[in-house]
């Protein structure tokens, strides 16, 4: 299936910067958040690292598990940023309306779970072959009212999540703590799992200083 992005993040996406083989290489795997965040990601370490994502959406850890080696790309990544979490929980219906066919009522789950768990393991386990380094990204916040994904799913799945990564030694960045923060007006829409400019903004700063390791200026 196709994962629903939204116009405006496939626009502040496009694009990839200045390549230099010098400079280590970053790979961003996610959602429609993470391809929102990558513009900015790539603004505050430019000429320091390469950063690089899949254009498409990378969905919920079954699309990942069909799709990962052709997002490797067949090479070794310095560092690898990566989340899956807000498909694996959505509720879809084929006949619902709204985008994604999201519907919480009538619809049922992507991947519960107790499938979430091993797809994710065995996720982990492949990108470990190709990379340095890998960052786990906390699935960001479901906010009230959102149509097809019910509210505390989100820790749910998380601490699943943070589990295998605490087994596996494997830091994570906590962006639900961030997101969860946010006032409304970083929220593109109330009941909105997607985020304006500005919100993208602070979690493209997050992104970035984890994967350099260092803070970014706030002039930036």
């Amino acid at each position: 299936m196709d994962f629903f992005t939204p116009e405006q993040d496939k626009q502040r996406a496009a694009g990839e910067g200045e390549v230099d083989e010098a400079l280590p290489w970053a790979l961003i795997l996610g959602d429609s958040i993470s391809i929102g965040y990558t513009p900015f990601v790539r603004q505050y370490i430019a000429g320091r690292w390469n950063v690089r994502r899949p254009s498409a959406n990378c969905g919920d850890t079954l699309a990942g598990l069909r799709n990962l080696d052709a997002w490797l790309g067949g090479r070794r990544w310095n560092v690898i940023h990566f989340n899956w979490g807000l498909h694996d929980l959505c509720y879809r219906h084929p006949e619902a309306k709204l985008y994604g066919n999201r519907d919480k009522v009538h619809g049922r789950i992507s991947v519960p779970l107790d499938q979430y768990e091993p797809n994710l393991r065995t996720l982990v386990q492949r990108l470990r072959s190709s990379a340095d380094r890998l960052i786990w990204a906390d699935t960001t916040v479901v906010p009230p009212g959102e149509a097809g994904r019910f509210e505390g799913d989100d820790l749910k799945y998380n601490a699943v999540a943070r589990a295998i990564m605490k087994q596996e030694g494997i830091e994570t960045n906590d962006l639900h703590t961030l997101t969860a923060g946010f006032g409304p007006e970083l929220f593109t829409a109330p009941g909105d799992v997607h985020f304006t400019e500005q919100g993208y903004r602070i979690l493209g700063r997050q992104v970035a200083e984890r994967i350099a390791g260092y803070g970014i200026p706030a002039a930036l």
